[in-house]
């Protein structure tokens, strides 16, 4: 099944999930509650964002450092994203997903698999196949004159 089938039912279900959680818990709280709740849940998770990204940035800048790739970290940085996503997204469901990313053996043990599946792949670009020996390229320009 193509991706783009995949992001189509996940676009239409997220919503009436989310409108049908926000309908449950606004019967038993009330309506102003629930949505001070949700607000809440907002500002907190964009705090402890924060706060997640920051450390991960820094030990990306001493994998840096150490003169390593740091494939996994980087990944872990871009889980942080998508739980950023989900954590301002209003609704109960998608915060939950984002709180989960937000903690850290979670969200380095999802950055591992993600790694091991090849489902994102780290690491340099592909080089250029060799010349064999005894040839050259030779770069320039040149201009063809008649005698």
């Amino acid at each position: 099944m193509p991706i783009f089938r995949y992001l189509f039912i996940l676009f239409l279900t997220v919503p009436l999930i989310e409108i049908y959680f926000l309908i449950q818990v606004g019967e038993v709280i009330g309506a102003w509650p629930t949505v001070l709740l949700v607000v809440f849940t907002a500002i907190l998770g964009v705090w402890l964002l924060r706060w997640q990204g920051l450390t991960t940035l820094t030990r990306v800048q001493a994998s840096l450092e150490r003169g390593e790739l740091p494939a996994q970290t980087m990944l872990e940085g871009m889980l942080l994203l998508v739980a950023g996503a989900l954590l301002l997204t209003p609704g109960f469901v998608t915060d939950a997903f984002g709180f989960l990313i937000l903690v850290p053996p979670l969200r380095h043990h999802m950055a591992g698999w993600l790694l091991q599946r090849g489902l994102l792949q780290a690491g340099m670009p592909p080089r250029p196949p060799e010349q064999p020996p005894g040839q050259r390229t030779i770069e320039g320009e040149f201009e063809k004159r008649d005698d």
